[in-house]
């Protein structure tokens, strides 16, 4: 995919993309505390059915779970040679889930490391990104960052490698401030001048907190504004399981409230399910 055919697809109408993943292969059967990516290629068949549920829904965009399968991550479960393998086989996974039903990004994440050299930041992330685009990902994603300066990394290696469209979301306090200092009214401005082809959040809260934010972060940029929220705030269950307030329906009518603040992709994050994005799309 181009970024003028990037353009043109949301110039189209609102674009949706998935819903959450983690939390349902949770439900699935996935362990706490694994490597998720590792996981996944080692079982398969319930993202498949997952990603085919969202493909069925609705979903414009489906993002392969290549998340954490950078090299500084999976240094953490003693996987740094599988940078590779994974990536590969989890875009291939994807791919074959959901055909040509829905366009795929490669998706990469925060290392969760805030002292950390942008040289390093940037070296595994070019990696990653060469292996994504060698896979045959539609555009990348850079998803629940947690500061501006690991996505101006995730920009710069995307430029190094590949044309590629690159959406990129923060994740943010519900006032909008970053995790990592610093808010996400600067650093939309500062991605959009630094090439970036649609910023915005994920995660986060529930969309029903996100109204101001979203109003302020489409001020500030030309490009499209993306948003990606949770099924509201989280409890904990007596088995340690976190439970989100809003149910599907609930959701798409306060994403609509969204949208029409500026959004222009919308998605779920953690909490969210297929019916949640049946229920966005019926909205949009």
């Amino acid at each position: 995919m181009t970024k003028q055919e990037f353009k043109e697809l949301v110039a189209k109408g609102k674009v949706v993309l998935d819903g959450a993943t983690g939390s349902n292969l949770m439900k699935a059967g996935m362990p706490r505390g694994v490597c998720s990516e590792a996981w996944i290629y080692e079982n398969p068949q319930a993202l498949i059915e997952l990603q085919k549920a969202y493909a069925e829904a609705g979903s414009d965009i489906i993002y392969a779970p290549t998340f954490s399968a950078n090299r500084i991550s999976l240094a953490n479960h003693g996987l740094e040679d599988k940078v590779e393998e994974l990536n590969r086989g989890l875009v291939k996974i994807t791919k074959d889930a959901v055909g040509d039903k829905c366009l795929v990004a490669g998706d990469v994440t925060t290392t969760g490391k805030q002292e950390i050299a942008y040289e390093e930041l940037l070296e595994a992330y070019t990696e990653q990104i060469h292996i994504l685009k060698d896979a045959g990902v539609d555009l990348l994603v850079a998803e629940t960052m947690l500061g501006v300066t690991e996505v101006m990394a995730v920009l710069d290696a995307a430029a190094a490698v590949c044309d590629l469209p690159v959406m990129c979301t923060l994740t943010v306090e519900s006032d909008g401030s970053l995790f990592f200092g610093g808010d996400i009214y600067e650093a939309v401005e500062s991605l959009e001048q630094m090439g970036a082809d649609a910023v915005g959040i994920n995660c986060s809260t529930g969309p029903d907190q996100l109204v101001s934010v979203v109003e302020n972060i489409r001020k500030r940029v030309q490009i499209p504004v993306i948003v990606k929220p949770n099924a509201g705030m989280p409890a904990i269950d007596e088995k340690g399981n976190a439970v989100y307030s809003m149910g599907a329906e609930a959701f798409a009518k306060n994403m609509k409230v969204l949208m029409d603040a500026g959004a222009d992709i919308v998605g779920g994050c953690c909490g969210t399910t297929p019916e949640f994005i049946k229920a966005l799309k019926k909205e949009i």
